[in-house]
């Protein structure tokens, strides 16, 4: 579907779904995409690139186009309940909305900035999780305007925030790509709270990492709790949506706060994002600091938060579809059963390896450390809906740069898949070539339409294409 195809409608819809956000989401005039190659309209593309960004489904978007004008407060509430009520979290759990995942990390220093002097913010595999959470972490402006469209500075801090919080990064996968195991980095976050000092620390959970993974486990997050306790706060960063309704609970339980995005798993287009703030952190939460008067408007607060009435009481339409279209497609695969969801998964996982391993002789990198195969066998069925495919074994040793080309190539043929990422590197130090398969909610729910035979024989075909092309354009590397 070309954008002059739309309907006035469509047209509207699709159009503000494209503000409201930062530079990522705007499109380009010529191709009508945005940076990550997708739209915010359906594509007559072979996409398998959940990890990045989604084109919006026809059902999403035919709901959004019929949405016509909403007031952005009654819209915002009435998705809080829909969401309280697809992951059957209770209703004490307040929930914020922003723009995207990089955002959120705005809220999580919002809830304890008061707890101490300085901050300390440990992130695990910034690479892993978006850059840009780098600057929003350390209590800064990311990028050159915030969604308000208020003009900022990459880099320069967020009034109230940014002078009092430090960072750290502890790196979640070796120089070989190999994941370090969860009480390995249980120890390293540890180490770092107790050199934060006085300083109160924000712990970063990782639970569905760019390339699946999920550090620290719930055992190793509870003796951090019992030795540490009231020093630090849990952040559970599951961005990626690729979480059950279970593990959500638990995090809750622990007084975490969990951020998820509507654009990744969940299908919906990019950018929205929120976060579920476990009763006991909203219920003393403190003023939000003076700057988020140029970062957030009311309505994205729960009513009763502190410092709310000081934002700006305007209404960001595009956000609103977004986060109605990617609720849409959650309440749609909540519908599933967990046999049913299953099914199309470990079908999906198979594809995949006949494709790229068997075939391309690519490595799929695992997510859990070597030797911790059944712990990666206990993660939820979601987290095999991702796969990331090193290819750097391939004739030539392609390099990171070289899987960007490829990715880019693989557009102007009518595939998308998920962004080259940074997690292998070669013996000269270079980062290796990687791509990313990824499904998302509404293929869960279309594959499910389809018997076992056909389930195989789509899948089947839809790899055979990506692998085919991959093949013509890694071809040359080995003459």
């Amino acid at each position: 579907m070309r954008f002059e195809e739309l309907s006035p409608d469509e047209a509207r819809a699709a159009e503000l779904m494209t503000t409201g956000g930062d530079a990522r989401i705007v499109l380009t005039p010529k191709c009508h995409q945005n940076r990550y190659y997708s739209a915010p309209w359906p594509q007559d593309v072979l996409a398998y690139a959940s990890s990045t960004a989604n084109d919006i489904s026809p059902d999403a978007f035919a709901r959004v186009s019929g949405l016509g004008d909403q007031d952005y407060g009654t819209g915002l509430e009435a998705l809080r309940r829909r969401i309280r009520a697809a992951y059957g979290v209770p209703d004490d759990v307040a929930i914020v909305f922003a723009p995207s995942g990089t955002d959120l990390e705005y809220v999580a220093l919002a809830c304890v900035h008061d707890r101490a002097e300085r901050l300390h913010n440990v992130l695990l595999g910034a690479d892993e999780v978006g850059s840009g959470c780098i600057h929003s972490a350390h209590g800064r402006y990311f990028a050159n305007e915030t969604a308000l469209g208020v003009q900022v500075q990459p880099g320069e801090p967020v009034p109230g925030l940014g002078e009092r919080v430090s960072i750290e990064d502890v790196p979640v996968r070796d120089a070989l790509g190999h994941a370090f195991t969860s009480a390995c980095i249980r120890d390293r976050i540890e180490q770092d709270i107790e050199r934060a000092g006085d300083a109160h620390t924000l712990v970063h959970v990782v639970h569905g990492s760019k390339t699946g993974l999920i550090l620290p486990l719930l055992e190793d997050i509870d003796d951090l709790i019992a030795r540490h306790g009231e020093r630090m706060t849990l952040v559970v960063d599951a961005c990626q949506a690729r979480i059950t309704s279970a593990a959500i609970g638990d995090y809750l339980k622990r007084d975490a706060i969990v951020f998820v995005t509507g654009s990744k798993f969940m299908g919906g287009p990019p950018f929205s994002g929120f976060a579920l703030v476990p009763p006991a952190l909203a219920a003393r939460a403190p003023r939000l600091p003076e700057g988020f008067r140029t970062i957030f408007r009311r309505a994205e607060w729960p009513v009763g938060w502190p410092g709310r009435e000081a934002l700006e009481d305007g209404a960001n339409p595009g956000l609103l579809l977004r986060l109605e279209a990617s609720v849409f497609e959650l309440e749609r695969f909540q519908q599933l059963s967990l046999e049913h969801v299953t099914r199309v998964i470990l079908a999906f996982h198979a594809a995949v390896r006949t494709a790229m391993v068997e075939r391309l002789g690519g490595r799929r990198m695992a997510p859990y450390p070597p030797g911790h195969r059944a712990e990666g066998d206990a993660h939820p069925i979601e987290m095999r809906t991702l796969s990331t495919i090193d290819l750097s074994r391939r004739p030539g040793h392609p390099d990171f740069d070289e899987a960007v080309r490829i990715h880019k190539a693989l557009v102007e043929r009518g595939i998308r898949l998920g962004q080259p990422v940074k997690c292998v590197k070669l013996e000269d130090g270079r980062w290796g070539a990687t791509l990313r398969l990824g499904l998302s909610m509404p293929q869960v729910v279309a594959l499910d339409r389809l018997d076992d035979g056909a389930l195989e024989r789509k899948l089947a075909a839809d790899m055979d294409r990506i692998a085919a092309a991959i093949e013509t354009m890694t071809m040359p590397a080995s003459s």
